[in-house]
């Protein structure tokens, strides 16, 4: 089985003779090579996921054994695209329509349409649009060392807690890891900020724009202006080399959270649990925990889990609990975290510590 996610690999299969057999085409104007794939019948177990292709080749395809899936032209995303977002996408329209005129919020009302709940095909392309965006992030992340930064959305931008946050994502970035955070507003945005910037200079200049719109409430349309014309101008600044520093991974499940813009690229997901998953699981170098409520509460005993129940002589990467007194007092999980921890691995990779810099030091000295 061969995924064919571009016309250029494309265009190689045919020229060099391959087999048409098992191909996954995914999301491709067809009508270029029409004439080539008429002229071919070795084409079962063939899956076409979406794009453009003639009546015609329609019928051919299914005729000799491919198996063609349509799209709904009512739906608001492409549910068979080969890769993430990218910020200017989800907010497309921003200026002219407003907020409820992007193609971000008409996904979350498409995802919350009651009319749709029982629909099966509509049920179906949410799922191949979320296992699409697994695989489009696997692909971008390439096996890169990740570390996973959550918090919660009410951090605001101009307090110094959002500029430790961002601050962090800068030096984890530099020490040569991706940041994944849940692609959101407040302490996520601000993780993500940080580890796109090239340099704390310009990082500090970011962080002075982006205080004159503190919050995406009342206006989500001041907030992501002013973020996405930091985005550009911080994309623009030239680099010795252009790699993946910094990673979204939001969900439309929460409706009231505009997804960040300072990502490489966003893999927005309808399933909440998929995403939480998918997350956590490529958090590979570790796990810091800004201040957050019941969705990073959540997040945070997810990933305790596996902890918990990996095997003795196995490698675990550091659990790091940002601020004691949150932790211990004001949403007190630490004294879980610290009984689930006697006797087991997981004690030995959970800290709580007070300071981003200390949580940045145990990452990345875990990896030395």
């Amino acid at each position: 089985m061969t995924e064919i996610e571009s016309l250029a690999d494309l265009d190689a299969t045919l020229a060099d003779g391959s087999a048409l057999r098992g191909l996954r085409i995914q999301d491709l104007d067809l009508t270029g090579h029409e004439a080539q794939l008429l002229a071919r019948t070795d084409l079962d177990g063939m899956v076409v996921l979406g794009g453009r292709l003639s009546p015609d080749l329609d019928a051919h395809l299914r005729l000799h054994g491919a198996l063609v899936f349509p799209t709904d032209p009512h739906a608001p995303v492409n549910p068979y695209r080969a890769t993430l977002y990218q910020p200017h996408e989800l907010y497309e329209g921003l200026a002219e329509r407003g907020y409820e005129g992007t193609p971000d919020a008409l996904a979350y009302h498409w995802s919350r349409d009651a009319t749709l709940h029982h629909d099966a095909f509509v049920s179906l392309l949410r799922a191949v649009h979320d296992d699409s965006m697994s695989d489009a992030l696997t692909e971008l992340l390439h096996g890169a060392p990740v570390v996973g930064v959550m918090g919660g959305h009410a951090l605001a931008r101009g307090t110094d807690a959002y500029a430790g946050a961002a601050g962090l994502g800068h030096r984890l970035a530099s020490a040569g890891l991706v940041v994944a955070t849940g692609g959101g507003p407040g302490a996520m945005e601000a993780a993500n900020l940080g580890a796109l910037c090239p340099s704390e200079q310009v990082l500090g200049s970011v962080l002075e724009r982006l205080a004159a719109v503190p919050s995406f409430r009342p206006s989500i349309e001041e907030w992501a202006r002013v973020a996405l014309e930091a985005h550009d101008d911080i994309v623009r600044i030239p680099v010795e080399e252009r790699s993946v520093r910094s990673v979204g991974i939001p969900t439309w499940f929460y409706g009231h959270e505009p997804p960040n813009v300072f990502c490489n690229g966003i893999a927005k997901y309808f399933s909440n649990a998929v995403r939480e998953d998918g997350l956590l699981a490529r958090a590979t170098a570790g796990l810091v925990v800004l201040h957050g409520a019941a969705g990073t509460v959540q997040e945070i005993f997810q990933s305790i889990t596996p902890l918990y129940y990996a095997e003795e002589d196995r490698t675990l990467a550091p659990l790091v609990l940002v601020g004691v007194d949150h932790w211990s007092r004001e949403v007190p999980v630490w004294p879980a975290i610290e009984a689930l921890g006697r006797d087991r691995g997981l004690g030995r990779v959970v800290h709580l510590v007070d300071s981003v810099e200390e949580a940045a030091e145990l990452v990345v000295g875990s990896r030395a």
